[in-house]
């Protein structure tokens, strides 16, 4: 469960910003995140589903000021998953899929909002 993951530098990373609704805690949806991060990884986990690694963050709700041209800001996100893959489209079939969209549409129940971004990796390194 808290493995170390190897990110291959040719994958595509997605970022999915989760506001959930007022009144919903983490707690609520913990599980449900869980059985929706079971099914990407049994499913679309090899070549053919492209799914890489992933890893879900809840917010913890400090804002680094070195880091940060405006750390007056706060973050509307309360959880983050990110997920690696061999390609974007293979990201899209996979989310298209009834087993995973079923998991997402019950999700969706306990948010305001949700998106998903894509990006290239520029740079990774280890000390």
């Amino acid at each position: 469960m808290y493995d170390p993951i190897t990110i291959p530098a040719d994958c595509k990373m997605l970022l999915n910003r989760v506001n959930l609704k007022d009144g919903v805690k983490i707690e609520d949806i913990e599980l449900l995140l869980g059985e929706m991060c079971h099914v990407v990884k049994e499913n679309y986990g090899d070549d053919n589903g492209g799914f890489v690694a992933g890893q879900v963050f809840s917010s913890a709700g400090f804002i680094s000021n070195e880091g940060s041209l405006n750390s007056d800001k706060k973050s509307d996100d309360d959880v983050i998953l990110v997920t690696y893959w061999r390609s974007f489209e293979q990201h899209e079939k996979s989310h298209a899929d009834h087993k995973f969209s079923e998991k997402f549409n019950e999700l969706a129940e306990f948010c305001d909002e949700t998106d998903e971004i894509g990006y290239n990796l520029l740079w990774q390194g280890e000390p």
